[in-house]
């Protein structure tokens, strides 16, 4: 029997009744990782030697996990799939990674990713290409490529990545998966290598949303190392899921959801995806929500990804200032501190990081400021607002979680599409308002899942999860594994 195909819920009653140890399911998922490493590029690090050693009860005890490779890890290789980092070696865990160590959870590996969590395709990581489970022509979307991977292939149940746009809910749409991230600051970021600050949430994927309820009641809680990290409001969130939600309020964006919206850009696939969305919606309705279609300004909509690319940039830039070959990462040559810096960069940054960079410094540029930096903040706050104007009516935003199935490998998108602009970028108001945002499979198109995405209200995860529970209970996506892997 494959036991990590398994929710954590099913693995733990397993383990409860001794039909199988923990030491084998670590063995099971080294065992996996191995096996399809090759084929998938999920790891960046398969730890041989883990162990189980924590005698507690916790529902997570015993059960392994992968970890995307911008947590800090004592004494464990953590390179953000970067060339400047492919030697660095922490000397302190990240606090997530302290607390499911305490909570018994076994580290089997670290996950590829972007380069330094930015990108959205899994390919620009400096160990290769991460590939989609479900079709290897594809990729399976980033910057958490590997963790997605890890959880779609069945090796692990359950695997952390980062969010600073949509990094952990699109490559669990892509993937099949459930993918969720809190609200800003629920849980500490210490330890987590920035990306873009203001931007940045944990997260992780899962096979039901009651798993991910689970790492949500260890994870969250202030954390003194981490100034932005909410206090624990000791609301146990698995024990909200099976409230009552009729009556509950979701809307949905017109000028995303309608086919009518993208004219000549139509294809079978965009079809297909808007019409499982609108099944999902009728599911809902008949689950006792109130669902309402609301017309947001197309201009707003539209200014979305290249305020999102302005702020991530910029802070990127800031970020990302001590990586110089300096004080720790791939040593530069040189005969001064510039010629050390500017070797280390060259050889160390591929050139898509380079490019961000490039666009963050020019950004933050003081002749730039005011136009790009703060009326790309501007943007950010009018969005905000509006999302927040509409959550004083509903309780949620459902929306596809992408705008189509995984791409191949590779190809190329219009970016000037109202496609790609706003259906393939909408989640990034979760972030922008630092909302809890889910991502759940709600069925097939050619073969490839698709997914809804459900957006809450900040500080409002316990009801976030309920609402996504009781969605994916009339889906029957819950417990998948990427088909035709052996």
């Amino acid at each position: 029997m494959k036991y990590l195909d398994l929710t954590i819920d099913e693995i733990r009653n397993l383990l409860d009744r001794k039909e199988v140890t923990s030491d084998e399911l670590i063995k099971e998922s080294i065992d996996k990782a191995h096996q399809y490493q090759e084929e998938y590029n999920s790891f960046v690090t398969i730890l041989d030697e883990a162990k189980h050693n924590y005698e507690g009860s916790t529902i997570i005890n015993g059960i392994p996990y992968a970890l995307k490779d911008n947590y800090s890890t004592k004494g464990i290789l953590t390179t953000a799939s970067s060339n400047i980092l492919s030697n660095y070696v922490p000397v302190y865990d990240a606090t997530v990674v302290q607390k499911l160590n305490k909570s018994g959870a076994v580290l089997m590996g670290k996950t590829v990713l972007d380069e330094l969590a930015m990108g959205d395709s899994g390919t620009t990581g400096h160990t290769g290409i991460v590939k989609n489970p479900w079709d290897k022509k594809r990729i399976i979307g980033g910057s958490s490529a590997g963790s997605a991977a890890s959880v779609a292939l069945g090796i692990v149940p359950f695997a952390l990545g980062s969010d600073t746009g949509d990094s952990v809910r699109k490559p669990a749409a892509y993937g099949g998966v459930v993918g969720f991230k809190p609200t800003y600051g629920r849980i500490s970021r210490y330890g987590l290598f920035a990306f873009a600050s203001s931007l940045d949430h944990v997260g992780y994927f899962t096979r039901s949303v009651k798993d991910a309820a689970y790492l949500t009641d260890i994870l969250k809680g202030k954390d003194e190392r981490d100034m932005t990290s909410l206090p624990d409001n000791d609301e146990v969130y698995v024990s909200g899921l099976e409230n009552d939600i009729k009556g509950r309020k979701l809307f949905y964006i017109k000028e995303v959801c309608n086919i009518d919206s993208y004219q000549d850009q139509t294809d079978e696939e965009l079809k297909a995806l808007l019409n499982n969305f609108h099944e999902v919606i009728e599911k809902c309705r008949q689950l006792g929500f109130i669902v309402e279609e609301v017309s947001i300004d197309r201009d707003l909509l539209n200014a979305l990804y290249p305020s999102y690319m302005c702020i991530s940039c910029a802070e990127a830039t800031s970020n990302n200032a001590n990586l110089t070959g300096i004080l720790f990462g791939l040593p530069g040559k040189g005969n001064n501190v510039d010629e050390i810096m500017f070797d280390a960069r060259t050889r160390g940054f591929s050139e898509f990081i380079k490019r961000r960079f490039i666009m963050g410094s020019f950004v933050l540029q003081k002749e730039n400021q005011d136009k790009l930096f703060l009326n790309a903040s501007r943007v950010r706050r009018m969005i905000v607002d509006k999302i927040n104007e509409l959550f004083k009516e509903y309780d949620g935003l459902i929306m596809p979680s992408s705008e189509g199935v995984a791409p191949i490998i590779n190809s190329k998108k219009d970016k000037l599409s109202d496609r790609y602009l706003i259906l393939g970028n909408h989640l990034v108001i979760g972030n922008f308002g630092g909302f809890p945002s889910i991502s759940l499979p709600s069925g097939f198109v050619n073969g490839l899942p698709v997914s809804v995405n459900l957006t809450g209200r900040q500080f409002e995860d316990g009801l976030t999860l309920n609402m996504a529970y009781k969605i994916e209970s009339v889906l029957g996506y819950k417990g998948q594994v990427a088909k035709g892997v052996k």
